[in-house]
């Protein structure tokens, strides 16, 4: 017969292999998002890819990514953390080694979708699932801590990753990088890692219909304008769609007994600020990470590996920040961190703007990415055990799924901004495609303006912050129910 204990006694206390099967997985679905980047012309050549449709290797699999994730984290809740993952990751293995062989641009169109909807499923979990398993105050501090690191990090790792597979083997070879990893998630979680206890409830359709597409057509206006203008009747027409439909998902939230996104998320002002930090940061790091990438190949003539190496200063500054940060955040809380942090980016989004074309990579690059990665550190490993850190356990799933959801329009909305400033800045060549040296730095730092604008965002949600001595107290433990 089952016996009923605690999943926070000390006797069964969550290992570290359950730790490194779930950091793992997000890191493989966030690195997913920019591991492509560097490989874009290779696909190009290999599946004959138009111009414009290059962009949507990327875009599919950000907007299906992007449109699941709150409905990916509230099933969790109700239909089981641990099942919602497992099932995700085996949907996202599945679609990589299948987009690995595609032969046709839209193949790997429809593998980049299928991705989409795998990492909504399992990505909001990943979350939910540290949050509901690591119940000692401290333990949960540091988990949430590293798995921030990752997210944060992840898009910098992507594109080292991408630059050493594409150079080494294949462009093919960024897609079936997954597998593995993929299958030894699968089968090592329903082992190591808890089933959470379910909290019964029914998923209201019509509310997962409405913030699904309303997020999507956000995020496709978004898209559609970095390519095509703000101005452009089908980005005002998605952005209009998209605001009228979450305008609408929210007025039903706030009367629903059931909602999809509990709004108690955004009563406890710590857990709002934090929201609003992962809003501003990714949006302000786009410039880092899509102009730089471009800037170290075609002014710096970097190959794919030396362009994806150039990124690894930044990405370790950033994980040297998750042995620091758990001990800190514990004494004093995340506002002086963020607010040493904010103006660390700020220096680094700063010292960018001052790119030439004579520029090298010691002297203008080095130093920059070493700040953004000790700046990001500091303000967003931080902001995942501050948002995570007193949700109860049954409404982890949907507080994951909101978190990364900003995170994806964040990131999406800075990029089409960025794009916008770049495209003015260069003028019509730049829109064609066909912009020299000095053009392309000459928007690139129009681009860095606008980054270090938004990034002083984050220095009043840092300020925002209540001043704390200890993180908020955890909740109860889940009672776990396992066979004898």
């Amino acid at each position: 017969m089952p016996a009923v204990t605690s999943a926070g006694t000390e006797a069964r206390a969550p290992g570290r292999l359950a730790l490194l099967i779930i950091v793992s997985a997000q890191l493989m679905l966030i690195v997913d998002g920019t591991v492509m980047n560097v490989a874009l012309p290779h696909i190009q050549e290999g599946l004959g890819f138009s111009t414009a449709g290059l962009s949507w290797v990327i875009n599919a699999y950000t907007l299906t990514f992007g449109g699941l994730l709150l409905l990916g984290g509230r099933a969790g809740d109700i239909l089981g953390r641990r099942r919602m993952f497992v099932i995700g990751i085996a949907l996202f293995t599945v679609a990589s080694l299948v987009g690995g062989f595609a032969t046709s641009a839209a193949w790997l169109l429809a593998a980049r979708v299928a991705q989409g909807v795998g990492a909504a499923m399992a990505g909001p979990n990943t979350i939910a699932l540290i949050s509901t398993t690591f119940t000692e105050p401290q333990r949960r501090i540091r988990a949430l801590a590293l798995l921030s690191a990752m997210a944060s990090a992840g898009f910098a790792i992507g594109l080292i990753l991408g630059g050493v597979l594409t150079d080494v083997l294949s462009w093919r070879w960024v897609l079936f990088i997954n597998v593995p990893f993929g299958i030894a998630a699968v089968f090592l979680a329903p082992r190591h890692v808890r089933e959470p206890q379910r909290h019964p409830g029914r998923l209201e359709w019509p509310a997962a219909a409405t913030a699904t597409l309303g997020i999507g057509a956000l995020v496709y206006g978004f898209i559609h304008a970095s390519t095509h203008g703000w101005t452009a009747g089908e980005t005002l027409l998605s952005l209009a769609l998209g605001i009228v439909l979450l305008i609408t998902f929210l007025a039903v939230q706030v009367r629903s007994a059931q909602p999809l996104v509990p709004m108690s998320l955004f009563k406890d002002r710590n857990r709002a600020v934090g929201f609003v930090g992962f809003l501003l940061g990714p949006a302000a790091m786009m410039s880092a990470f899509y102009f730089l990438t471009q800037f170290i190949q075609i002014v710096l003539g970097f190959g794919p590996l030396q362009t994806g190496l150039a990124f690894l200063p930044m990405a370790g500054s950033m994980f040297a920040m998750t042995r620091i940060v758990p001990r800190l955040l514990h004494r004093i809380g995340p506002r002086p961190l963020a607010l040493t942090g904010a103006p660390l980016m700020i220096a680094g989004l700063a010292w960018l703007t001052q790119l030439t074309t004579t520029s090298g990579y010691a002297g203008s690059l080095l130093g920059p990415m070493i700040l953004l990665g000790l700046g990001g550190g500091l303000t967003f490993v931080p902001l995942t055990p501050v948002i995570m850190g007193s949700v109860q356990p049954r409404d982890a799933g949907a507080a994951g799924g909101v978190l990364q959801t900003m995170q994806q329009v964040g990131a999406t909305l800075g990029l089409a901004v960025l794009i916008a400033v770049f495209g003015a800045a260069v003028g019509p060549q730049g829109a064609a495609g066909t912009t020299d040296a000095e053009s392309f730095v000459h928007g690139m730092n129009a681009a860095n303006v606008v980054s270090v604008v938004i990034a002083a965002g984050l220095v009043v949600v840092a300020l925002s912050f209540r001043s704390v001595r200890r993180p908020a107290a955890a909740p109860q433990p889940e009672v776990v129910v396992e066979p004898v």
